[in-house]
C-alpha cells in the first residue's frame, strides 16, 4: 500500500486561507463587505465533513445512506484529517452551502436544477468548491446536461491516470477502480478543470457510494472492492480539501 498521510497542519493552514464561516466568499468580496462577514460567520467554523447536495427532479438525491458515514470513519481513521462524523445535508440555495469545500451529489434518476441553481453551482465551484457526482446508474444522462447548463465554456473530460486524485493517498495507477456492476461497462473518472484543478469528478459505471456502504448490503460485491472503494473516497476528499485554490 502506497500511502502518505494528510497533516492537520495542511488542515489549518487551508482553514486560515479560507477564513471563518464562508470559505468560498473572500477572493470575491470587496473588504467591508469581508469584515461584516467575518463579524457574522466568527461563531461558525468551516466544516470539514462531505456535504450531500440535495436536488430536485425525481433521482433519489438520498440514496446510500451508510455510505457517507463510513467514508468520513475512513478519512478520520487513515488520516490526520478531523473531519465530522456525520455528513452535513445541503442545497445550492442554501447559505450553509459555503461552508462546505466538498458537495458529493448521487442517485439513480433524474437530477433537474432551477437557473438559481446552476447558476450557484457555477458560482460555487468558481470560488474554490469542489462537486463529486457518483452515477449510482440511471443518471448520467441529467448529471452530464446539468454540468453543460452550468459551464457551456467548460469541457467534461476524461481525467488522466496519472493525475493526482489517483495518487494523493493510494495508488490507484489503472484509474477509477470498477465497484459494482451494472451492465459490463468500464469505470470512467470524468472532470471539469478550471486551471490546473479538477474541480468537478463524475464517476460513471463505477458506483464508489455502493462501495462505501456496509459490507454486505450487495452480497455480490466482496470486502475487497469495499476497501478499494474507501481508499478511492479517500484520495477524493485528500485532494478536494488540500488543492490550493487556482
Amino acid at each position: 500500500m502506497n500511502r502518505r498521510q494528510a497533516t492537520v497542519g495542511t488542515l489549518l493552514a487551508l482553514a486560515a486561507t479560507l477564513g471563518a464561516g464562508g470559505w468560498a466568499r473572500a477572493s470575491h468580496a470587496s473588504h467591508a463587505s469581508r469584515v461584516a462577514e467575518s463579524r457574522a460567520g466568527a461563531a461558525r467554523a468551516p466544516r470539514l465533513t462531505v456535504a450531500r447536495l440535495q436536488y430536485d427532479g425525481g433521482g433519489d438525491w438520498y440514496a446510500n445512506p451508510s455510505s457517507l458515514p463510513n467514508l468520513l470513519e475512513a478519512i478520520r481513521t487513515r488520516t490526520s484529517l478531523p473531519v465530522e462524523k456525520e455528513e452535513a445535508r445541503v442545497r445550492l440555495t442554501d447559505d450553509r452551502l459555503w461552508d462546505y469545500p466538498f458537495l458529493h451529489l448521487t442517485g439513480h434518476g433524474q437530477i433537474k436544477l432551477t437557473d438559481a441553481e446552476s447558476a450557484r453551482l457555477r458560482e460555487y465551484i468558481l470560488r474554490g468548491g469542489f462537486l463529486h457526482a457518483d452515477d449510482n446508474y440511471g443518471m448520467d444522462e441529467s448529471i452530464r446536461r446539468e454540468l453543460a447548463r452550468a459551464f457551456p465554456d467548460r469541457q467534461l473530460v476524461e481525467v488522466p491516470r496519472s493525475h493526482p486524485i489517483y495518487h494523493v493517498v493510494y495508488d490507484f495507477p489503472q484509474g477509477l477502480p470498477k465497484i459494482h456492476e451494472h451492465d459490463g461497462k468500464p469505470p470512467q473518472g470524468l472532470g471539469i478543470f478550471i486551471g490546473k484543478r479538477l474541480a468537478v469528478y463524475y464517476t460513471h459505471e463505477s458506483d464508489l457510494g455502493n462501495g462505501w456502504e456496509d459490507v454486505g448490503t450487495y452480497p455480490n460485491d466482496p470486502p475487497s472492492l469495499h476497501e478499494s472503494a474507501l481508499r478511492m473516497g479517500v484520495n477524493l476528499f485528500v485532494y478536494a480539501v488540500t488543492t490550493p485554490f487556482q
